[in-house]
């Protein structure tokens, strides 16, 4: 099915809303960067797609393309409803715009954006987005990637949300990532080292506040 649609690319044939419909999300997958390029953003107003199975590069083209094609809609309540397929490719700027609209985006929709976009919203953000679905994100904390979202913010954030989110960071704490793989012996000690030095080095970071 690969080779067809690139042969039918080939031939100089539009990557229209008919073309999309009929190709279908799945294959529409497969398109090589180039040939995501020749779809014609106006096209998406008709296409009916979820790429959210496809990849990073797929998702960001694609999105770039709907925002475009619903640019017109930006202002409207229906805009929401069109580019929310075509979100996971959506940077954290305009998730942030999104925050104010009253979009009352489902969590289901929140854990497929793009991983550095979720970790750079912030609980107030993300109550934003949410909106009347905000009780829905207790469900999920112990779920990747809301697990990971709630470890990288402060506790005392997530308590403003009252969903009873936990895990989030102490105040006077610092999160330490467990490494992926065994540390080296060297490594392990340079952390004893480091941890052997660290009360000293609170000490005169605490005389030095007072100092000055």
């Amino acid at each position: 099915a690969s080779a067809m649609i690139t042969r039918y690319v080939g031939l100089g044939n539009a990557l229209n809303a008919t073309a999309l419909n009929a190709i279908g999300t799945k294959y529409v997958c497969l398109l090589s960067a180039a040939e995501l390029d020749m779809i014609d953003s106006s096209s998406l107003k008709l296409a009916s797609l979820d790429p959210s199975a496809c990849s990073q590069l797929t998702k960001d083209i694609l999105y770039a393309k709907a925002k475009r094609a619903f640019s017109d809609q930006h202002y409207l309540p229906a805009y929401y409803e069109l580019i929310e397929p075509y979100l996971g490719g959506a940077p954290t700027v305009d998730l942030r715009a999104l925050s104010k609209d009253n979009v009352n985006m489902q969590v289901s929709t929140l854990v497929k954006l793009r991983r550095d976009t979720l970790m750079s919203l912030t609980p107030s953000e993300v109550q934003g987005l949410l909106g009347v679905n905000l009780g829905d994100l207790e469900k999920w904390q112990n779920q990747s990637p809301i697990r990971e979202w709630v470890q990288t913010q402060k506790q005392s954030e997530l308590d403003k949300l009252h969903i009873g989110l936990t895990g989030g960071t102490q105040e006077g704490y610092i999160n330490i990532v467990t490494p992926k793989y065994p540390p080296s012996s060297a490594s392990l000690g340079t952390v004893a080292m480091m941890l052997h030095l660290l009360p000293a080095l609170l000490i005169s970071f605490q005389m030095m506040s007072v100092l000055s």
